[in-house]
Parts: C-alpha cells; structure tokens; sequence
C-alpha cells in the first residue's frame, strides 16, 4: 500500500544495522521514506516508485570487494537530490569520478569531530557554532575502514575530521551530498539537523499525517476488498487493534475479528481481551480456544525458527477454518508492520540476513484462496499509536506493552511444556505487577519474564531445591527497532526478585537483562 499520494524518499538499503534509524529521522519529520535493499532497485523500480529524493545507507562492504553492493544504474540521472552516507559517500564518489582508499591509518570508529571549512552550503544549516560555518565542531559517529581520498568532480569539501579529510561533501549543481559518518545515530547530535535541512532542500512538504494516513488507508481497503468478507487476526494489542478498529471504519459489518488462544498467552489474558473488546467495539468478534492443538503441535520443539514457523502455519489453519465457518471470507487482515517485514527479510545475494521470521510475514498459502489486508505495514510502532489515538481508540488499547504474535513461547526458550508455561505466567504476572505499583509502566517500551532453559540450585526452609532460574527484561523504545535495558534500582530489583520467588513455586533464581538491541533483539528468540 506504497503512499503514491505523497513526495516520496527511497532509501538504498547497503546493509547498514542502523539504516532503519534513517526513515525513523525521516518520519519524525514527516516525509513518506521507505527502505529497499541495493540488489532489488533497478530502474524500472526507480521510475515507478519515482522518489522526489534518495539517500544511500552505509553498509559493511568495501567497494574494493568482489561483488560490492553498487547503487542501481541511473540513480544519478534521476535528476533528484542524493544523500551518500558512510558507505553511501565511498559508493558515491567510486561510482562518479572519485577515489577511495583502504587502510594508511584513516579508519575512525566510534565518536569524532568534524570542523567546517570556509565553504557553505544550506545543507549544513544550523549545525556549526556560526551561522556562516567559520567556527565551531560538531560531534559525529564515525564507523569506517576505508575513506575517500580523491572526491569526485563537482564536489566541494564542506567539513573535515582528523582521519577523513572529506566529511563533508557537496555537489550543488547536482544536489548530490555525501557524509563519511552517521547522522543517524545519537551519538551525533545533530544529525537530525542534517537530514531535515535534506528533504527541505529536495522540496518536501512534511504532509505526511497519521490522519492523512487513516483518509488513504480507509480508501485503498474499501478499494482491495470491495464487498468481500474479511476477518482480522486480533491478538488484543495495540497492533491488531488499530488494524481491526481501521478496517471496520471502512468496511463495517464485512469484518469478523478472530481472537486465536494458543494457549502462549499471558495469565487472564484471553478473558481481558475478549472483555474489552466486545465491551469498547460492535465488531464481530470469534474466540477460538486452540490451544491443545499449538502447545501438542509444539511438543518437543526447542528450535526458535521451527517454534515460529509451526506457530505462523497453525495460525494459518485456524483461519482458514474460521474463514470458511462465516461463509467464506476472501481477506486475511493482519497487523503486520515495517519492523516486521525488516527483521524477516534475507535479501539473496544482499546484504541483510534474517534476524528472526514473523509469524505473520510472508504471504498465505496459495491454497487459501484468500489475500491478506495490512493497513500498517509501512508504519512503525510509534506511528501505530499515533495513528490509534487518531482512530479514537482509549489509552487501555495503545498504551498497552507489545505483546509477540507467537506469545510466550520465544519468552520460553529450549523445549516448550505446560508446566513450564505455568511458571512464566505467574511469575510475568507478579512482575508486571510490580512495575505498576511502582508507576513505572508507561516509561517502558516493554517488560517481560523469560523462563530460561537450565535449573540451578538454590535452598529454602533449610532444604535443597533444584528450580528454574527466570530472566526479566525491560526496555526502553521509541519504535522497536533499537532498543536500551530500562535502570531498575537495585532495590526494586531485589524486591522483585524476592516476590517471584516467594510466590510462584518452581524458581529460585532471577536475572535481570541489561543487553540492548542491537547486539540483542528485545524478546529472548
């Protein structure tokens, strides 16, 4: 559901881990980006998607390797302004005339800082001291082997650092620029200064709304389904519920929402869902208790791909069955979004590997017969609030913790059982509840425990136990796609700790996960 209304960014994807963090600096400003590996733009793609701007990722390669990621052929006779980042500049300045170089103690990784030159240009607006750029230095991240020595012609020196002499470059006739470091990241402060001074420069009007995103959305359903049925996968978060709330709005009656309990779901949670739900929306709502056929399908199951795929298929089989059972409806609706689709998408021959597949990524079966509808899979999670709020939807629904499609069988690593099922819901409980009570649960993105795959010995009432040891994870977010440990005191921790063990029989240890994403994803598998 590409948003042809709008001006619209293309992002090259060269395989940087924080190229997502480029169109979350572009959402925040309002601009329509998307992201797309280098080996899947040609130029038929290009004259199709027709962006009013590009902007080249960094990535690992060098331009020096066989089979170096290179950009399409014609990106430069677009017409249109290109930004090159870290990679992207190397790649840039390889491919029109420049020259780059490995080694001879010019690679700078982590925290730099670049000074203007005498040279001015409105792409650095705002961003040295001095309006006029003569004084001043500017904190950046740099992550870089190679570096170019030679810019290509055209290009003018903007800004330097001590091991990269073209931090900054600029082509003002082309509107092409280029930048050896990542003004994404928040290790440069004002690296949001720069990509807003880009899309003003490219004539971006900033037009991109969640309500001109609801009026598009609602009109391309009504066109998709016509006066087909369709029914919604409702897990009761806040992605499926904006999903559902969205598409009823612009089909009615022609919605059933189907609510799946797989038996991996939280303590209570199928009756507050089904509650709240029925009792906030008219919407015709299925609760189908699958539960024996998941956790029996799951038995023995330890791998966390296989765990997912079996879970994403039954999910499939029980829709189908209900699809039919309301006398045949032709659309699957999903609450799939642009994390989703990044994390499960391994480009062949590109540069991205499959971090982790998502049960609800990937097409249906061709022998359903049915097509999906997903109003919110060019949003990120952010967004999906907003776009909640603009729905009218009550703070219960998005201020909810995300919750996996796959539910508490990738916060249960190693094989799953009933028994150790039973634990985790308890103990999430209590912790969960200990987070409340301490007013601390909307200042975390999400919040879970883990059972982990190991027992430990422990001692309580003078006697030996041999128990499971639990892991508890809390994370603070803005969209899912990087992610840092939230700092618990030590002595909520502790009393936390103590409470689990207290009152939920079959653990004796807990840790606290301090890791962040990356180099760790948020859940456990």
């Amino acid at each position: 559901m590409t948003q042809d209304a709008h001006d619209r960014l293309l992002i090259i994807d060269f395989g940087s881990q924080v190229t997502q963090l480029i169109a979350r600096r572009l959402r925040e400003l309002n601009v329509y980006c998307e992201i797309h590996p280098f080996n899947k733009v040609d130029t038929a793609f290009l004259h199709a998607f027709a962006p009013k701007a590009v902007i080249f990722s960094g990535g690992p390669a060098s331009v020096f390797a066989d089979g170096a990621p290179m950009p399409p052929a014609g990106v430069f006779d677009l017409g249109v302004p290109i930004l090159g980042i870290c990679y992207g500049q190397q790649v840039m300045m390889h491919c029109l005339g420049g020259k780059v170089e490995r080694g001879h103690g010019t690679a700078e990784f982590g925290r730099a800082y670049v000074t203007p030159t005498p040279t001015t240009h409105p792409i650095l607006s705002g961003w040295f001291d001095t309006d006029d750029g003569a004084g001043g230095r500017e904190q950046v991240w740099m992550s870089h082997g190679d570096h170019v020595s030679e810019i290509a012609p055209g290009f003018q020196v903007l800004g330097t650092s001590p091991n990269a002499p073209f931090a900054i470059t600029a082509n003002p006739e082309r509107h092409f620029y280029a930048v050896q470091f990542h003004p994404e990241v928040h290790h440069t402060p004002k690296g949001a200064q720069l990509y807003e001074n880009f899309v003003r420069l490219a004539g971006f009007k900033g037009d991109w709304t969640m309500g001109a995103y609801r009026e598009e959305a609602i009109r391309k359903i009504r066109e998709q389904v016509g006066d087909e049925r369709v029914i919604c996968g409702l897990s009761g978060g806040v992605d499926s519920s904006v999903a559902a709330v969205l598409i009823h709005e612009a089909i009615g009656d022609q919605l059933t929402c189907v609510f799946v309990d797989h038996g991996l779901l939280r303590l209570g949670e199928a009756e507050q869902v089904v509650t709240m739900f029925r009792d906030t929306y008219n919407i015709p709502l299925i609760h189908a208790d699958e539960s024996d056929l998941f956790l029996g399908a799951l038995e023995g199951v330890s791998d966390p791909e296989v765990k997912r795929k079996t879970i994403g298929r039954l999910f499939i089989e029980v829709f189908e069955k209900h699809a039919k059972s309301i006398g045949g409806a032709k659309f699957l609706a999903q609450g799939t979004l642009y994390p989703d689709v990044i994390e499960s998408v391994s480009f062949s021959g590109g540069p991205s590997v499959t971090i982790k597949s998502h049960h609800n990524v990937g097409g249906l079966p061709e022998k359903m017969g049915m097509k999906l509808v997903e109003p919110l899979r060019e949003l990120f999670k952010d967004e999906v609030r907003a776009l909640g709020r603009e729905l009218g939807l009550p703070q219960s629904f998005i201020g909810r913790h995300p919750f996996p499609g796959p539910g508490l069988a990738i916060r249960c690593p190693g094989e799953i059982t009933r028994e150790k099922l039973d634990i985790l819901r308890r103990a999430d409980a209590v912790y969960i509840d200990q987070i409340r009570k301490h007013g601390l649960y909307d200042e975390i993105w999400q919040a879970f425990a883990a059972i982990l795959p190991m027992k430990t010995v422990g001692v309580m009432g003078d006697g030996r136990t041999y128990d499971y040891a639990l892991a508890l994870r809390a994370v603070t977010s803005v969209d899912g796609m990087t992610a840092d440990y939230y700092p618990f005191t030590h002595d909520f921790l502790g009393e936390t700790a103590t409470r689990i063990i207290n009152e939920v029989q079959g653990v004796n240890r807990v840790f606290y996960d301090c890791t962040s994403k990356p180099p760790g994803t948020i859940e456990l598998e």
